[in-house]
């Protein structure tokens, strides 16, 4: 007869380790990937804290690629835009692309900045507690195994 297998315990972390768990989400935030990566590098002896600051740097790699991934769309049709509508002479207009485009992608920076700041916060109180909390998504990815 097979027994079951044994339940997936992680161990409870310190107050110190909670502490920079804390730090490592809150840091996130306001300091963007700085603060998690020298948390990360600084403890590494702690699976705890290096499961926070870990998904910390990870949804700041996430983050900063579609920053980029915006801004080369929005140069490309602003570009686009200039290229099939040359401006006429001695116009300061600004290409049509940049009316479109410019508001979307405030918006997007400006929602990406509010999910930033949410994310550091809600985790940050939840390490903080000494809770193995995933973010959305990949965070089950970066759990410890035993």
């Amino acid at each position: 007869m097979a027994t079951a297998a044994a339940p997936h315990v992680l161990e409870e972390p310190s107050p110190d380790d909670r502490t920079l768990a804390m730090l490592a989400n809150l840091l996130m935030a306001f300091t963007g990937f700085v603060g998690p990566l020298i948390i990360f590098v600084v403890k590494q002896n702690s699976r705890f804290v290096k499961f926070h600051s870990l998904q910390a740097l990870l949804w700041h790699a996430i983050y900063m690629g579609l920053v980029f991934l915006l801004m080369a769309v929005f140069f490309a049709a602003t570009f686009w835009s200039l290229i099939h509508n040359p401006p006429q002479a001695h116009s300061q207009a600004p290409p049509p692309a940049f009316f479109v485009f410019f508001p979307l992608i405030w918006l997007s920076f400006m929602g990406g900045w509010a999910v930033n700041l949410i994310l550091g916060v809600v985790y940050a109180i939840k390490a903080n507690r000494g809770e193995w909390a995933c973010y959305p998504i990949y965070g089950k990815w970066l759990l410890p195994k035993q």
